[in-house]
């Protein structure tokens, strides 16, 4: 195995939002006791940093107990609604037929870099038949208390373990939709390639550094010639 390439979950792949939002309603009425009343915005965030931050705008004072609790909350009441993901949610335009093309490039390992949880990751792409592209054994998982760009290097280690090969910066790409995306894979020291399908406009991606700006995976060639610019074999493992 010679190449790493790690996708971000919400927006760059699949669309769940208004479930998410139920679920984590569902996650903090039976955590505190209480109604939520506002949601923090995810914008690439993980799920570890939101429920903090939404515990502190409804007024909670956060404790030890709270983020496991939350954790175990949010994939129950998540797991509960797997069966209308499919139905109340969307696959991003052109999805599967880039993991496809991508997983054909010889010497590939594609998993996930997403805030989102473990189990609630594997429920969002199961639903949409995406979990065949990708080894969830390798990704990085929002219940990981880590700054976006060490994940991404936890990513790679774990890979190295698995497949007994060297992934650095040289032949790891992360494909996101957010300027957080950008920002970890720069630090990381990782190539970006960036789609403008979530809430960071193309400029802005450019701007924070993306190597590649795509306006959507519509065109799984484009994604393909992507990847390889950024990973050439005199690169590889």
């Amino acid at each position: 195995m010679s190449r790493l390439v790690l996708w971000n979950v919400d927006l760059t792949l699949v669309d769940v939002s208004i479930l998410t939002r139920e679920a984590y309603a569902d996650a903090f009425r039976q955590v505190t006791g209480r109604p939520l009343v506002k949601l923090t915005q995810h914008n690439g965030r993980p799920d570890s940093e939101i429920i903090f931050e939404t515990l502190a705008i409804n007024d909670i004072v956060a404790e030890d107990a709270h983020l496991p609790m939350f954790l175990d909350a949010l994939a129950e009441a998540f797991a509960a609604r797997r069966g209308r993901l499919a139905r109340e949610g969307r696959m991003m335009r052109g999805a599967a037929e880039t993991l496809r093309a991508v997983g054909g490039l010889g010497g590939t390992v594609q998993s996930v870099l997403t805030g989102t949880i473990r189990s609630n990751a594997v429920h969002k792409l199961k639903a949409f038949k995406l979990d065949r592209y990708v080894d969830f054994e390798v990704g990085g998982y929002g219940e990981e208390v880590y700054p976006k760009a060490t994940l991404l290097q936890v990513a790679q280690g774990r890979a190295r373990q698995k497949y007994g090969a060297a992934f650095d910066g040289t032949n790891t790409v992360l494909i996101g939709d957010s300027a957080r995306d950008v920002q970890a894979a720069k630090i990381a020291g990782a190539s970006m390639v960036a789609v403008a399908t979530g809430r960071s406009l193309p400029a802005e991606l450019r701007e924070a550094g993306a190597d590649v700006v795509l306006p959507d995976l519509s065109d799984p060639s484009a994604v393909v010639a992507a990847v390889e610019s950024l990973t050439t074999p005199v690169h590889s493992a």
